[in-house]
This record gives structure tokens, C-alpha cells and sequence, in this order.
């Protein structure tokens, strides 16, 4: 059984920085994309960032040279995915869901909250 428990997220200023992580504890298996999407009030979930086994990574345009998505593979069955996230803006604000799609299944966070505002 795999647990999934993000971390991070709060509240900051226009221009501030943030960080969200999620930790995946279980044997999720190999050949995993791992991804950051959010969702806004009154909005439909959209694609953040996404990181591939291989390390390749790709961003939704409006975060790119903002965000930076990383991921860390732990020998005790611990896979940690982050994103950092700076200069931040109102447009920002949003929940905030990781996910990790691999060959053993599909495991998807709560979310967490991020909200930037003055």
C-alpha cells in the first residue's frame, strides 16, 4: 500500500516563495512520471509541471523560469517530488495536487493550498 503525504503550501506575498512536497511511502515500482497539478476556485484542474523517470521535465508556459520541479528516490521505498516556486503571483493562488503515475499504478495526492496574496 502506497501513502501519499504532501507538505508545504501557506500563504505569502506577491514576489514571495513557496515550496510544496510530496512524499509517495510504499513501493510505487519504476518508469514513473511524476506531476504538479493545481486547481483554482470556480477553475478546472490544470497540468503545473511534470517530471519524467529519466529526469526530463517540462512546465505550463505561464510558470516556466518561475517553478522548478524536482524529484528525490529514497532506498526505503521514499519518493519525494517537489516543486519551488518563486515570484509568485495572484494567479498562483490555487490547490496545489501531486500525482505519480507508474508502472505498479497511479497514485494522486489531497492537494494542498497555496495562496498569494497582499
Amino acid at each position: 500500500q502506497v501513502e501519499v503525504v504532501e507538505s508545504g503550501g501557506g500563504s505569502v506575498q506577491p514576489g514571495g516563495s513557496l515550496k510544496v512536497s510530496c512524499t509517495f511511502s510504499g513501493d510505487i515500482g519504476t518508469g514513473c512520471l511524476m506531476a504538479w497539478y493545481r486547481q483554482a476556485p470556480g477553475k478546472e484542474r490544470e497540468l503545473v509541471s511534470a517530471i519524467s523517470f529519466d529526469g526530463s521535465s517540462a512546465y505550463k508556459d505561464s510558470v516556466k523560469g518561475r517553478f522548478a520541479i524536482s524529484q528525490e528516490n529514497r532506498e526505503n521505498y521514499k519518493d519525494t517530488l517537489s516543486l519551488q516556486m518563486n515570484s509568485l503571483d495572484n494567479e498562483d493562488t490555487a490547490r496545489y495536487i501531486c500525482a505519480a503515475s507508474c508502472e505498479k499504478g497511479t497514485w494522486v495526492g489531497q492537494g494542498i493550498q497555496v495562496t498569494v496574496s497582499s
